[in-house]
């Protein structure tokens, strides 16, 4: 087992993009945008937490390579029935973005849940209805 050997590769602009969803009750979907969420400023802090992931992402995810990041967005698209969320990211390098895109859109989405938790629980403490779906790469692009 061994990373992918890119010495030779010359550096050159990646980019790549990925998405997610997650599902939300319209009740917090509410509070979200009227920013009464128990916990703070939902967006924010998961737009903090996402582009720390994808600098992290070499960490997490054994063979990813360590490489220079010179750009991170992260977009929010919300909705009556949960948050779109859209992370793209740049590099100039010898190998391509696209696991810190999804790590970055994932860890998004996870801090979006546990921003709401409370609010998404039923009276046994469970998530009927909460979910984390269609996490993907939607465009990957080298020049």
């Amino acid at each position: 087992m061994q990373m992918v050997d890119v010495t030779g590769k010359e550096d050159v602009v990646r980019i790549a993009k990925a998405e997610g969803f997650i599902k939300l009750k319209k009740e917090t979907i509410k509070a979200i945008r009227e920013n009464k969420v128990p916990k703070g400023d939902v967006l924010s802090t998961a737009n903090i937490a996402g582009i720390l992931a994808v600098k992290k992402t070499p960490e997490l995810i054994p063979m990813c390579h360590p490489i220079p990041i010179t750009s991170v967005s992260i977009e929010f698209d919300v909705v009556d029935d949960g948050i779109k969320v859209k992370c793209t990211v740049k590099s100039l390098g010898k190998t391509g973005v696209e696991m810190e895109a999804l790590t970055g859109v994932s860890v998004t989405l996870l801090t979006i849940w546990d921003m709401v938790k409370a609010l998404e629980k039923d009276e046994s403490g469970n998530y009927p209805s909460t979910c984390i779906e269609y996490i993907r790469v939607i465009e990957k692009i080298k020049s």
